[in-house]
């Protein structure tokens, strides 16, 4: 084994020094200069002293030396690979994290996606004014409709606002406020201006995605267990 080793060194020097020999008397044309044939003949020159000290080394156990050898292969091999299909990767990951985290968007320019959540709502993940608000899709709701928590949180003036709308809920009739949003996002589609309304507090438990946002979009759908929105490009 360290015979054979030694010869394939031995070949490579001298394929590299007939390679910056045919390189001079122009039996290559335009493939490397001087320089780079240099810098191979550098490098394989660093790899027989490479070799050479392993060999030493491990003289008594080549098996192990090819063992790491393979090893160190393997996880080159695999760092490359994960380099090559990184974003291939990160949307697997995406899709596989909205499967198990209700509300978690998939985003793809201007398209985003949502998982059913295990209840059968399609749960949204949002960000009203910059804070992150949790909504539910609700198509028969003619606007986005806030809690009043989530309002508070969203930094909405609840002090001056007045519950004059009338609306429909499954609980009957009640009375909601009426304020414009100044930013409404949900994956990368970011609306303004978007007309909403403020719940009483107490009346509402979760914030609905209705149609005030839902029909500036370019066109959304239900496929299946998912919820497709696609903004404007």
């Amino acid at each position: 084994m360290q015979r054979l080793f030694f010869w394939i060194l031995v070949f490579a020097i001298f394929g590299a020094i007939a390679f910056v020999v045919a390189r001079e008397h122009g039996g290559v044309v335009d493939m490397a200069t001087a320089d780079d044939a240099g810098a191979v003949l550098v490098r394989i020159a660093a790899l027989v002293l490479v070799g050479s000290a392993a060999i030493s080394l491990f003289r008594e156990n080549i098996a192990q030396l090819l063992r790491y050898a393979l090893i160190w292969a393997a996880i080159a091999l695999v760092l490359v690979l994960g380099y090559t299909y990184r974003y291939d990767l990160m949307d697997v990951s995406d899709r596989v994290l909205a499967e198990l985290v209700p509300g978690r968007a998939v985003t793809r320019g201007r398209t985003v996606e949502f998982a059913r959540s295990a209840n059968g709502d399609f749960q949204v993940a949002a960000a009203v004014n910059g804070k992150r608000i949790g909504m539910v899709l609700d198509t028969g709701a003619s606007s986005v409709v806030l809690t009043n928590d989530a309002a508070k949180a969203a930094g909405l003036p609840l002090e001056v606002i007045k519950y004059t709308v009338n609306v429909e809920t499954a609980n009957g009739r009640t009375r909601a406020a009426a304020v414009t949003l100044d930013k409404l996002a949900v994956g990368g589609i970011v609306e303004r201006a978007v007309p909403a309304l403020i719940a009483q507090p107490g009346q509402l438990k979760t914030s609905l995605l209705g149609m005030s946002f839902l029909n500036r979009l370019e066109g959304w759908e239900v496929r299946g267990d998912k919820l497709v929105l696609r903004g404007y490009p």
